[in-house]
């Protein structure tokens, strides 16, 4: 098909890839290990590990699960924890070792833990002791046989493990009581692992590596399933459009990960793709105390910064932001949710930095859609195709439309899921027989190759037969002073069908509804204009911060 994107590509950049050299994300993994060894791969809470240190540590891993577990190639691990020194070890160990990650919610809820444990069929998890009492309380309906739990600060050094551990126990009293018979320390799985001589797994590109379970903001959660080649693709997708101007440099970066490696977008983009560049990994472990993430971000000559429109707005709220050093920032990636114009200008008013939106999907590993790292200003626009990837906005009968035409977008390429894990059917819905993976979203293409969304097809608010979209609302009502964060859905009306409500999060306590419904008579016509504003402390989210609208529908 044809690709107009390509003649907007940035000179120089390619338009397809080449992945012969790796047959796994275990593959990337050494290769950096051995070139960047003495080099600093991941800093937490004022610890820093190598990548010489980071080898050695995931092979501990890897043998212990090898000669002391049942656990066989392909079988499930669950890893449920927030971003911490212990994750990447965990990860790329189970990985040498063949196993297939389930990454884990550590806040999910009994009913979700089980879903997910039951579902994928997980054999094993890493779970951090302070949700413990969850698998706990659902172990004995799941597949897992093999526990290993980690306290915060293991990694750490003496004394401030042990300081920390206590205080976050015995002072904090974060860690309800949990029972597990049979389970094994992390500390006791790397020391008993390195003992043992580890054994090399052979692995194909077609065996999966993640089983990566969506967000469930419109449904039941499925397992995405990842294969090595959709993660080594997207890795080199993702590689390619970052370092091709040569302002990115192997060995020197260092970024920040205030996303949690659970989700799609932190694990390829910053766990991945800049461990691909040798970087240093400043993991955040909790992103949502703002001073103290601010407090860290000083500690930091950082290159590189990747979040959700709703972090960058709390950090820009946060009076301390600006006197944050931003002198060797080069790039600052905004996805998982729309990235509103307000915020995007403030970011680059405070930083000098301009926030590039992408737009991915777990479906698809995740990137589809970067904008070109050279922009300078925010475009309104997901970007353009990553290269080898084709995308297409299709009507409902599955044709193609123009220039500037609404429909849904549908991507195509190496970095597509091989399918939903056990839901053929599902799979069948949303990947068609020419390949296209059908994302959900409304989207346009300009003449010069942009995407840009106007909205998930499920979020659609129709007011009398006139299509209006969430996003446009909440972009609108984002640049209002008073207005902090603002969620926008349909809610049922007998004249019109639907008419649009706002849920408001106030900046300005004096803000009033009367003030809103003035401020949209200026920005928004007649149709789109709220009919029912609510004010609230804060919006449901997702853990990355994206808007949960079901949930503002039931507020």
């Amino acid at each position: 098909m044809e690709r107009p994107w390509i003649n907007s590509y940035p000179p120089g950049m390619p338009t397809d890839i080449d992945t012969s050299q790796y047959n796994s994300v275990v593959d990337i993994f050494l290769e950096s290990t051995r070139k960047f060894a003495d080099s600093p791969a991941i800093n937490n809470m004022g610890k820093t590990i190598s990548y010489g240190e980071l080898d050695r540590l995931t092979e501990y891993f890897a043998s212990y699960i090898q000669h002391k577990t049942n656990l066989e190639k392909g079988d499930r691990i669950a890893i449920m924890m927030p971003n911490l020194l212990q994750y990447p070890v965990a990860v790329f160990g189970a990985l040498r070792a063949g196993l297939v990650v389930v990454n884990t919610n550590p806040l999910y809820t009994d009913r979700e833990l089980q879903h997910q444990l039951k579902d994928s069929g997980a054999k094993a998890i890493v779970v951090v002791e302070m949700f413990a009492h969850t698998l706990a309380d659902v172990i004995e309906n799941t597949n897992v046989e093999t526990v290993i739990t980690t306290r915060v600060a293991d990694m750490l050094d003496f004394p401030k493990s042990m300081l920390v551990n206590f205080v976050i126990k015995r002072v904090k009293k974060m860690v309800p009581p949990f029972k597990l018979p049979g389970a094994i320390s992390f500390k006791d799985v790397l020391s008993q692992g390195a003992a043992l001589p580890p054994t090399k797994v052979d692995i194909a590109k077609d065996d999966i590596a993640f089983l990566q379970y969506t967000g469930g903001t419109t449904g039941v959660s499925k397992g995405a399933m990842l294969t090595n080649d959709n993660m080594v693709s997207n890795i080199e997708q993702a590689y390619l459009w970052i370092t091709n101007d040569g302002k990115v440099s192997q060995g020197e970066e260092t970024i920040i990960t205030a996303l949690p490696l659970y989700h799609i977008f932190a694990l390829t983009a910053n766990c991945l793709t800049y461990m691909r560049l040798g970087a240093n990994n400043i993991l955040i472990t909790n992103p949502r105390d703002i001073p103290g993430f601010v407090k860290e971000l000083k500690k930091h000559k950082f290159t590189a910064f990747t979040g959700v429109n709703t972090l960058f707005n709390a950090l820009l709220n946060n009076e301390d932001f600006k006197n944050v050093d931003f002198s060797h920032l080069k790039m600052v990636l905004g996805g998982g949710m729309a990235v509103q114009k307000a915020v995007a200008d403030r970011w680059k008013e405070v930083t000098g930095v301009p926030l590039i939106e992408a737009y991915g999907l777990t479906e698809t590993s995740p990137a589809a859609c970067i904008n070109p790292p050279d922009l300078t200003e925010y475009n309104g626009c997901i970007g353009l195709p990553v290269p080898g990837t084709d995308a297409s906005v299709r009507d409902e009968n599955n044709n193609a439309l123009g220039t500037d035409e609404a429909g849904e977008l549908c991507i195509r390429g190496p970095q597509v899921m091989k399918g939903y894990w056990n839901r053929p059917e599902e799979t069948a819905k949303t990947i068609d027989s020419d390949g296209w993976l059908h994302t959900g979203d409304v989207a346009e293409m300009n003449k010069d190759g942009y995407f840009k969304i106007v909205d998930r097809l499920k979020d659609m608010i129709l007011v009398s037969g006139f299509n209006v979209y969430p996003n446009e609302i909440e972009g609108v009502l984002a640049a209002h002073d008073g207005i902090l964060e603002a969620g926008a859905i349909g809610v049922p009306d007998e004249h019109s069908g639907e008419v649009v409500k706002v849920v408001i999060v106030k900046s300005d306590p004096n803000l009033t509804e009367e003030d809103v419904i003035a401020y949209c008579k200026e920005e928004l016509t007649g149709y789109k204009r709220p009919k029912v504003i609510q004010f609230v402390d804060d919006l449901p989210k997702t853990n990355v911060g994206k808007i949960l609208r079901r949930e503002l529908r039931e507020i």
